[in-house]
């Protein structure tokens, strides 16, 4: 047990690492993380020495070195998030007759591994292997809505972190901060129009165990024409929506953890 508390602190640096664009400096990495510089630097250098880190000498910063790429393609070949959340998907797009998918933050960027298109929807920008900017996304806000408020100022430390769409959504360190906290005290993102023009979301995160947020669950339906609004087999509003998304990120986060839904995580 008394490994435990260094296990966590590995896997912590592991997780920051692997949401950097590029290698960063030894005090950046003990800074998001919450450690003594001493205790990264001894961190570090066991992960060096098992392949999952690698040091840029010249540069003075650390990556993810070869071990870490082999468990993440382990990870893509067993797909076992997607398989876990492809049922209550499915079921969600029966229930609410809009078309939903799952995403998983990846930098910047929320990365599509799912998506359920409703019979006789349009399709979506969201199909699997797309990546969509994570501050202007629904399941791209629920995700950053649940990280730690470190981890969110290291991932747009300054209004260049920011990519403009469709000339909407946050554009500075601070709307963003306003933006999460509104999504917070919600319980569930949302987007109108910022992703594509003329349609809307709305998402909730799903947790793992830890309560760590992992990937994030949307419905998107339009808000002109025929197919506009809440219309659809169910007729429901988009606060109801809101409240089917959450209760598929329960389904999914129990799920995850080998419980019973209600018994774990709810986004929040």
């Amino acid at each position: 047990m008394g490994q435990v508390p260094a296990a966590t602190r590995t896997l912590r640096v592991l997780r920051f690492l692997a949401t950097q664009p590029h290698p960063v400096p030894l005090d950046r990495v003990a800074q998001v993380c919450g450690l003594p510089r001493s205790t990264a630097y001894h961190l570090l250098h066991a992960m060096i020495e098992e392949g999952f880190v690698v040091h840029l000498a010249e540069e003075h910063r650390y990556g993810l070195g070869v071990a870490a790429f082999e468990v993440g393609s382990g990870y893509s070949r067993q797909e076992p998030l997607q398989r876990i959340a492809r049922r209550p998907l499915a079921t969600l797009v029966d229930t609410v007759g809009h078309s939903a998918h799952l995403a998983v933050l990846h930098g910047r960027d929320v990365l599509y591994v799912v998506e359920e298109r409703a019979p006789g929807r349009p399709p979506l920008v969201t199909d699997v292997g797309v990546r969509l900017p994570a501050h202007l996304a629904a399941s791209g806000r629920a995700l950053l809505a649940g990280l730690p408020r470190h981890q969110v100022r290291a991932l747009y430390p300054d209004a260049g972190a920011f990519v403009d769409r469709h000339g909407t959504g946050p554009r500075t360190p601070g709307q963003l901060r306003t933006l999460l906290g509104e999504t917070r005290r919600r319980g569930y993102a949302v987007e109108d129009g910022e992703i594509t023009p003329g349609f809307a979301s709305v998402a909730a995160a799903v947790h793992d165990h830890n309560a760590h947020p992992v990937a994030g669950v949307a419905l998107t339906y339009p808000l002109d024409g025929p197919l506009a609004g809440p219309a659809g087999p169910s007729g429901l509003r988009p606060d109801e929506l809101a409240h089917a998304v959450r209760t598929t990120a329960a389904t999914i986060t129990a799920r995850i953890a080998g419980v019973a839904p209600g018994n774990g995580p709810e986004m929040g």
